[in-house]
């Protein structure tokens, strides 16, 4: 759909840019710690959605587009092509993660136990407005537990391939190098499973809820359940031109797999950076679904990853804001023409059936 620039009117451009960061008021980088130490969530979703993982430079973003989460995905997602691609790290299996939380609603004793970590899942939801009178709301203190869980835990699908649960999948040996990388090439149909999970990885979280709730109401043919969700640190390790592997230190990540209840358990999968769990267990959904023969829309793979690219989407539909005066005049030039050609139509037909009218009274009389 083409539309023109907006022309003539530079001091009125700059002047609503100007408009929109009074608003904002001065940025420091005081103002960046607050946003990343007190909103580490959004932070989270920022840099998976971005596919970037860098806690500052989210929150940076988010600064500056005054809460916009779009306008700071988009923000971040164009400074990283700016980045020169250094190097690839190694891979990292599940069980070389640095587990902070860990459950599965499948089965209630698993190899290393359940670990709550970090949730409100148990707890009341209850507005501290007390704050706004003045009070402080400190949290209670965290009680450090007589014996810590392990730092690392097994993989639970290891274990329930070991006792034929798993529907047996080929194994696939991918040479970090070769890895196809969604941030450098075109997404294709249909996708790899490499693209697929990488897409799911960074779409939006919304619209990945809303299609992965609309398959496990029913409209979809998978009610998922959990197998396992870990938040987690994933160790960063790099391999020095020397061949020495070394650390670069750890970032935050959510995986999730879900199972479907059939004659043998199929896995879905999905992972991104940072903590969110809403994120990864409807995307895990969504790739168990994708291998349905179902037709509603949230099976189908075209659909799902089109739809929940947060840049792509929410660029498109802030499109339609631009001026669209040529194309939007010349649908009115042609509705205005069929108007006319109608009323037209419409009074020749009516003279035509007067002078009918009028011949067959003459032929009466």
């Amino acid at each position: 759909m083409a539309y023109v620039a907006t022309r003539g009117g530079e001091r009125a451009i700059e002047q609503a840019e100007r408009l929109f960061r009074d608003d904002l008021g001065t940025i420091t980088r005081e103002r960046i710690e607050a946003v990343r130490n007190g909103l580490p969530y959004l932070i989270d979703r920022v840099m998976g959605e971005a596919s970037l993982y860098e806690p500052d430079l989210a929150a940076l973003a988010l600064a500056q587009a005054g809460g916009d989460l779009y306008e700071a995905v988009l923000l971040l997602r164009a400074y990283r092509t700016t980045q020169p691609r250094l190097t690839v790290a190694e891979p990292v299996a599940q069980t070389d993660l640095f587990t902070v939380r860990r459950i599965s609603a499948a089965f209630k004793d698993i190899p290393g136990g359940q670990i709550l970590g970090p949730t409100l899942d148990y707890s009341h939801r209850l507005l501290q407005v007390g704050v706004l009178k003045g009070e402080s709301y400190t949290p209670d203190p965290v009680i450090p537990a007589a014996e810590p869980a392990p730092a690392v835990q097994p993989s639970l699908a290891t274990w329930q391939k070991a006792q034929g649960l798993i529907k047996d999948y080929p194994a696939e040996t991918v040479a970090p190098d070769d890895i196809p990388d969604l941030t450098r090439e075109p997404l294709l149909f249909p996708a790899s499973r490499a693209h697929k999970l990488q897409s799911l990885a960074r779409a939006d979280t919304g619209g990945t809820l809303a299609l992965g709730y609309s398959t496990m109401r029913g409209y979809g043919s998978v009610h998922p359940t959990v197998n396992e969700l870990r938040l987690a640190e994933a160790p960063v390790r790099m391999r020095h031109p020397c061949g020495t592997i070394f650390s670069a230190g750890r970032v935050r990540v959510s995986q999730t797999e879900v199972v479907s209840k059939a004659m043998e358990l199929e896995l879905g999968f999905s992972a991104t950076f940072g903590w969110n769990e809403v994120k990864v267990i409807a995307a895990a959904t969504l790739d168990l679904a994708s291998n349905q023969p179902n037709p509603h829309p949230a099976s189908n793979e075209e659909f799902v990853l089109y739809h929940t690219e947060p840049v792509e989407s929410s660029g498109f539909c802030i499109h339609f804001k631009l001026p669209h005066y040529v194309t939007f005049q010349s649908s009115l030039d042609a509705l205005r023409r069929v108007k006319t050609d109608r009323e037209e139509a419409t009074a020749g037909k009516i003279v035509a059936e007067a002078e009918d009218q009028s011949e067959e009274e003459e032929v009466a009389l």
